[in-house]
């Protein structure tokens, strides 16, 4: 099949789950306390940043699925205390935010898309808003890797994933969220 702009916004989805994946499962590593730990950063610990791409993410998907929740993602900055319920609420979004792509065409990416902001709806055309969000999560997971690179633990690899030596990993990884090489890098037939 040809490659097409809504298959991109596919394997994009995916590799964002991916990485919120791999970055995750390196933060469990961490006792309580080191999660909560303060760190250089704009959100100051490994629980804020993350929790942000959390709370950011429910702003924006909510949005993409035509809902109104606006503002209302953030009335909690940090819904989530541990690492195991950040690791099911980021699953939760990254699954949905997966299917809103599954479900695009390339005319669908030029639809508009209503962002509530309050007292305002912006709206958004549907491929700028995607980008916005993958562009948001690699930016604050590249502070959380930095943060993770202060503690004792190896922060993983999260911009390299076509090398030999990773292939295993990869595999494995990719079983454990129900994955197959082809389901991230081939579109739907």
């Amino acid at each position: 099949m040809q490659p097409t702009l809504a298959g991109t916004f596919r394997a994009m989805a995916r590799n964002n789950a991916w990485c919120n994946h791999r970055l995750l499962a390196a933060v469990a590593q961490l006792d309580q306390a080191a999660f909560e730990a303060p760190r250089t950063g704009f959100f100051p610990s490994l629980r804020g940043i993350l929790n942000h791409i959390l709370v950011i993410d429910l702003f924006y998907v909510d949005a993409l699925e035509g809902g109104t929740l606006g503002p209302a993602a953030w009335a909690d900055p940090q819904p989530c205390a541990t690492v195991a319920a950040l690791q099911a609420a980021q699953a939760e979004v990254d699954g949905r935010l997966i299917a809103h792509c599954d479900g695009l065409d390339d005319p669908a990416l030029a639809t508009d898309v209503r962002v509530h902001r309050g007292a305002r709806t912006q709206v958004e055309r549907r491929d700028r808003l995607l980008l916005h969000l993958f562009l948001h999560q690699i930016h604050h997971r590249g502070q959380a890797h930095a943060m993770l690179s202060g503690t004792g633990v190896k922060p993983p690899q999260l911009d390299e994933f076509y090398s030999v030596a990773e292939a295993p990993l990869r595999a494995a990884e990719f079983a454990a969220l129900g994955w197959t090489e082809e389901t991230v890098w081939m579109p739907p037939r």
